[in-house]
């Protein structure tokens, strides 16, 4: 395989994907984003109980 022809695969590949926008319709960013600081939050809670001697 040359660069050539890897390169206009990759074209190829990024032009379809433009269609589709790579969003599935269950995912929704405020419950992922607000999940994920949920568990931030849960282990910078378990952390600092562990370092109480500080």
């Amino acid at each position: 395989m040359s660069l050539h022809s890897a390169a206009a695969q990759l074209v190829t590949l990024a032009a379809e994907g433009g269609e589709h926008g790579g969003n599935h319709e269950s995912l929704s960013p405020l419950v992922t984003g607000g999940s994920a600081f949920l568990v931030l939050l849960l282990l910078l809670w378990i952390t600092t109980r562990f370092n109480r001697d500080r």
